[in-house]
Parts: C-alpha cells; sequence; structure tokens
C-alpha cells in the first residue's frame, strides 16, 4: 500500500485571492501530471488534512481522476472544529474534504501546541510520502511538517517548487 500525504502552501500564501485566478490551472495541470505518474505506479491512498489552496486544489483533481483510477481518499483533521469559521464558499470546499472515503479528527478543540506536533507526527507514521507545494526559499508554517519529513527514514517526498513551476510555464509558453 502507498499511502501519500498530501499539503502545501494556502492560497494567501501564494497570493491567490480568487478561484478564478489563472495560476490555480496551471497548479492543478502540474497536480494532475504526478498524480497520474503516482497512480501509474502504485499510489493507492491519498491524505489530505483540510487546507485550502494546494490541498483543495489537489483534491479537486483526485475526485476527477477516480473516474479512471481505483484509489482511496482520506482527511483528518486535527480539529473537529475546522473550518467553522470559514465563509460560505469555504464551507462547501469544507464539505468536499468531507466527502471522502476516510474521515477523521485528531481532536475535539485545539487546547495546547502539543496536539499540533502530536498531530504531525500522526500524519508522518500513518504515510510513507508526500507530495507537497512547499519551497524552502518561502518559508511558512509548514516548515516544521517540512524538516520532520526530512528527518524520517524512508520517508519520500514529493516536491513542487516555484522553480520547478516556472519551468513548467516556460515550457507552456
Amino acid at each position: 500500500m502507498t499511502v501519500f500525504l498530501v499539503t502545501g502552501y494556502g492560497m494567501t500564501e501564494l497570493g491567490i485571492f480568487k478561484d478564478k485566478d489563472i495560476r490555480i490551472n496551471i497548479i492543478k495541470k502540474v497536480i494532475k501530471k504526478d498524480f497520474i505518474d503516482f497512480l501509474e505506479n502504485g499510489a493507492n491512498w491519498f491524505v489530505f488534512t483540510g487546507r485550502l489552496g494546494f490541498e483543495y486544489w489537489a483534491l479537486e483533481v483526485l475526485k476527477e481522476l477516480q473516474q479512471d483510477y481505483d484509489f482511496k481518499i482520506a482527511t483528518l483533521f486535527a480539529f473537529e472544529n475546522h473550518g467553522n469559521q470559514w465563509n460560505a464558499i469555504n464551507q462547501e470546499k469544507l464539505q468536499d474534504f468531507k466527502k471522502v472515503d476516510f474521515l477523521k479528527y485528531s481532536f475535539p478543540s485545539y487546547e495546547n501546541p502539543q496536539q499540533l506536533s502530536q498531530f504531525n507526527h500522526f500524519l508522518l507514521h500513518h504515510t510513507k510520502s508526500a507530495y507537497l507545494f512547499y519551497d524552502e526559499e518561502k518559508k511558512s508554517n509548514l516548515d516544521y511538517l517540512y524538516q520532520l519529513m526530512k528527518k524520517e527514514k524512508n520517508y519520500t517526498i514529493h516536491q513542487i517548487t516555484f522553480e520547478r513551476l516556472n519551468n513548467i510555464v516556460e515550457d507552456l509558453e
């Protein structure tokens, strides 16, 4: 069984504020190409944490690919109240994260920083690989998880960086 953790930058971290931003289409093309490669090489589970932005776009692509490939999708939320404060449009996206093959909440609500650390360790110990949109040149709150991934033995990181995206855009032109 090949299980991928899928995570990456949020919309605002990428300077994307509208769902119709042209950059989303480019990112989704890269995601689709990578997912097809993963699926054709035996990937059968993809795990999300419910972040808007890269994770949501990846979820949309995977849901399209389910018509042609056999795999499962899971969402593991850190907290049961994840996304409760989101606006109506984002509430719809939250529901998409919940309409998956497996759904689990780690904690009822946030109480202390140790919960996030425990959640990150749980994610790493239940996945073998990560598909990550993260660039060390543009640090974010994902850095802690990324550093844990790098320290984990036999953990494979498949990474999208800004340089890779720029190269793909240049190839398209």
